[in-house]
């Protein structure tokens, strides 16, 4: 034997493709890839949603009061509606004090007055009810005056409270409590079996989010009225809506992993934070979102709980109570599913398999 063929000999064989993803299918379960491809999806869809929902953000049909005499008023209605893209919806106010008033509750995002003896116009608007679209129908009106020779002098009837500057600071609460919600509920999947066996530890899961839920929405009221001063002057309000929403958030994700085990805490994120975050009117208001995150805005815990905290505190809770009931409405829901899928699978684990070849019992029949 020469050196050459001995080293040859002495050399490890050289791994193939076929035993290399052999060795790579035995490394890693089907399931695990499976969690694998999922996670990439939710992660593709957070960034699509992110980025879909905020890179070019646009008025669509904020509404706005118009308050002139009669023939001024229908000319100037007529002129904002027919913005190319409808980016004001407008209205005739009967007056100016009306017009004042519907801006200073929300009903509209803004009231244009418009005085036919000058050139100047007044613009009310109400900052508490979203920068964006403050800005938005600011521009847009400024420059239909301006198309008509005319200039816009701009009056904050609804400024923001001093503590919060972007009017950002209802958003991020309202996330911080569907945050803690949902994250309770993975750790009690988690802890005790993403799928509760019987009905009754369904519910003993459910009553002890109650507690949590309670102490949550008084920490968040506590931290931005008391402790920081970002939102005054509506504590009980804010902890009543928080625990609300803590507790659907929660509900919500005891339902999901009921219905699909540890996967249903990828259905929760897909809910609350790939679809509900970038729709909820944080940055943007939902008349300056695309048409999707639009529609679902007020549809999901986060948008709701979002605007309620808005209204609660810039318009004296004026306009809540549709809110309240969707919050309410996926509370319900999640509690009825989690109590009827836990009923479902501890009836299926204890009806009795018949074993193979096992003699057929005997019907009345036969024994008589």
């Amino acid at each position: 034997m020469t050196i050459a063929s001995a080293d040859r000999s002495a050399a490890p064989p050289a791994l193939s493709r076929h035993g290399f993803l052999a060795g790579l299918r035995g490394a890693i379960s089907p399931r695990t890839m499976a969690a694998v491809a999922g996670v990439l999806l939710i992660q593709i869809l957070f960034i699509a949603s992110y980025v879909g929902a905020f890179h070019a953000p646009k008025p669509h049909r904020i509404p706005v009061a118009v308050a002139a005499p009669a023939a001024v008023a229908t000319r100037a209605v007529a002129g904002l509606n027919g913005i190319a893209g409808q980016p004001v919806q407008a209205t005739a106010a009967p007056g100016q004090a009306p017009a004042r008033a519907q801006a200073r509750s929300g009903q509209d995002a803004a009231a244009l007055v418009i005085n036919p003896a000058g050139t100047t116009d007044t613009l009310l608007v109400a900052s508490g009810g979203g920068v964006s679209e403050v800005t938005a129908v600011t521009q847009v009106l400024t420059q239909a005056d301006a198309s008509r020779h005319r200039s816009v002098t701009v009056q904050d009837v609804v400024p923001l409270q001093r503590g919060d500057v972007r009017g950002m600071t209802g958003f991020y609460l309202v996330i911080g409590w569907i945050i803690g919600g949902y994250l309770l509920a993975a750790l009690l999947g988690v802890s005790g079996g993403a799928q509760p066996a019987t009905t009754r530890r369904a519910a003993s899961r459910l009553l002890s989010m109650i507690p949590y839920a309670v102490v949550s929405g008084l920490g968040g009221a506590l931290i931005v009225d008391q402790v920081l001063g970002a939102l005054t002057g509506h504590f009980l309000a804010l902890w009543g809506v928080g625990t609300l929403l803590v507790y659907a958030a929660g509900a919500v994700a005891l339902a999901f992993q009921a219905l699909a085990g540890i996967l249903g805490i990828g259905l929760t994120v897909l809910v609350f934070v790939v679809a509900g975050n970038p729709s909820a009117g944080g940055a943007y208001q939902p008349a300056m979102l695309p048409p999707f995150w639009r529609a679902i805005s007020y549809a999901l815990p986060n948008g709701a709980g979002t605007d309620a905290i808005r209204r609660i505190i810039y318009f004296a809770g004026q306009g809540i109570t549709g809110h309240l009931l969707v919050i309410s409405a996926w509370l319900a829901a999640g509690v009825l599913v989690t109590l009827g899928a836990s009923l479902l699978r501890a009836k299926s684990e204890s009806r009795p398999t018949p074993s193979v070849g096992a003699p057929a019992r005997p019907t009345i029949g036969e024994i008589s």
